[in-house]
């Protein structure tokens, strides 16, 4: 009777746990046991290891068959213990004849029947814990291999098949570590986006509304007729927004790796992320969970950007459940058993027609909604929602002479260059403030000290506030995008003229918007 350990992982939220698995073989008739919360994933292996075995000249042990995956009481979940369990059979038979300590490696892979395997889910937090707990080395699939590979002072072997894994064992095959330079990756890619505000024709009230909710880390809202150019504007935000630092380009990372969306060329995320699910997305798709809990659309854009398409299309339950992640910065998933977090620090960028249909306040075409049409369509968004949202920005048509325009337009990398500046002063600002790192994030007590006006300032905000009819929710956020476009001027106080720019970023506010 055999018995032999070897070592897995398994994905707890963005972080990982190594999972001992007990193979024993041996002691009775032919039967076969999964104990330690398989679920049936895990469970159905046993078919896809017999036939891998079968397939590469091996053969499954004709006897009692015991399968531990310790902890016990931590749920195993999906097809990547199948190379784990494998190489724990073949060890207990002592089929494998393996001269390296199994137990050294860690080892993980979903097997297909001819022995071939396919790539897994979380390579890259089952690294980094691999590394944690000072592991030989780390062996998964070639697919996986250059995610796990950013990891450091881990030997990472890319294998593709089950006869390449026990030949390295016994140490009949050499295998390379797979080696991939994380910071070269990094700076490589750091610049590298697909769109350009050069792209875009005219619209300069929109791309400097959106320069200074880059600068702030501001959530915006942009409101204008179809074909005005909100998407696209929307689109080309992550590249002005400040570069990744290492440590969030690995976080972000690690989000996409649990969820299983990691492209196959990609090791590291270097560009800051740009997710826009559809209108009919769930809540438990937005925000993430489910039975066997995943990061939902709000983590996918942690670091990033969240667009919002369309947004009083969205199910008012859907927005709903949103507010406290955009708040806390981070999204808790609970069960019976066991609680989740994960990051949600995104920048929300929405957009919506003024109207159902399209054309409010259009300077050419006529809106045929009936009376009250407008105001009940706004009112799909709730009040605490539109409470976390700085800049109502009106999007307006571009006209054919701007649109054929040989005018060269400012590049992404001239105003993200004055983005970063404005970002480094805020970082000196609350570099001794717990969880604020932009003036976005300012609590209302904050932004109330440091948000000072002078008597000027103080008369054209009462001044504004009366004869615009802005609501009293207006006053702290244009306070803190009057200090944001204060920061992007390289001015230590908030001027007239700062002020004046802020309050024209509140146009859902005002009294004569919708009649």
């Amino acid at each position: 009777m055999g018995l032999a350990v070897t070592q897995g992982g398994a994905v707890h939220g963005v972080d990982a746990r190594i999972i001992k698995v007990e193979v024993q073989v041996g002691g009775g008739s032919l039967k076969y046991f999964f104990v330690g919360l398989p679920d049936a994933a895990v469970k159905e292996g046993q078919h896809r290891i017999e036939s891998a075995l079968k397939n590469n000249g091996l053969k499954m042990p004709r006897k009692k068959i015991v399968v531990n995956m310790a902890p016990a009481n931590l749920r195993k979940e999906g097809s990547a213990y199948d190379l784990t369990v494998a190489i724990g059979i073949l060890a207990a038979n002592d089929d494998l004849k393996a001269k390296k300590n199994i137990s050294d490696y860690l080892i993980m892979g979903e097997l297909a029947l001819d022995g071939s395997l396919r790539p897994i889910k979380g390579a890259l937090p089952i690294a980094i814990e691999a590394r944690r707990n000072q592991y030989k080395g780390f062996i998964l699939p070639l697919q996986n291999a250059k995610e796990a590979a950013i990891v450091n002072e881990l030997n990472v072997y890319g294998v593709q098949n089950l006869q390449e894994v026990i030949d390295f064992l016994r140490e009949d095959k050499i295998l390379e570590p797979i080696q991939v330079n994380t910071r070269d990756e990094f700076a490589h890619n750091i610049n590298e986006f697909a769109f350009d505000f050069s792209d875009v024709k005219g619209q300069k009230n929109i791309k400097r509304a959106l320069e200074v909710a880059a600068a702030g880390g501001h959530n915006v809202i942009l409101i204008g007729p179809p074909g005005a150019g909100k998407t696209m504007l929307a689109k080309r935000l992550p590249s002005i927004l400040p570069p990744l630092s290492l440590h969030e380009a690995l976080e972000t990372t690690k989000i996409h790796s649990v969820a299983g969306k990691l492209p196959s060329d990609t090791s590291l995320i270097a560009v800051r992320p740009f997710v826009a699910p559809h209108h009919t997305i769930s809540d438990v798709a937005l925000v993430g969970g489910g039975n066997n809990p995943q990061p939902g659309a709000i983590s996918m854009a942690h670091n990033g950007v969240l667009f919002l398409d369309e947004l009083p299309e969205f199910k008012r339950t859907v927005l709903e459940v949103m507010r406290q992640p955009m708040e806390d910065r981070r999204v808790t998933i609970s069960r019976a058993r066991f609680t989740v977090d994960y990051p949600a620090g995104f920048m929300l960028v929405a957009s919506m027609n003024p109207c159902p249909c399209g054309f409010y306040n259009h300077p050419e075409k006529e809106c045929v909604c009936a009376p009250g049409v407008v105001v009940k369509y706004l009112n799909k968004i709730s009040g605490p929602l539109m409470d976390r949202i700085d800049l109502h920005v009106e999007v307006t048509p571009v006209s054919f002479e701007r649109l054929t325009s040989k005018e060269e337009s400012e590049s992404s990398l001239v105003v993200r260059q004055r983005v970063i500046a404005a970002r480094d002063i805020q970082k000196k600002r609350f570099e001794t403030t717990k969880n604020v790192y932009s003036n976005a994030q300012m609590p209302a007590n904050m932004a109330r000290k440091i948000c000072l006006l002078n008597q000027a300032g103080d008369l054209l905000l009462k001044t504004a506030m009366k004869r615009l009819g802005l609501s009293a929710r207006a006053y702290d956020r244009i306070l803190k995008v009057a200090r944001t476009i204060a920061d992007l001027a390289n001015s230590e106080t908030i001027n007239a003229e700062h002020l004046a720019e802020a309050i024209q970023f509140r146009s859902l506010d005002r009294d004569s918007w919708a009649g």
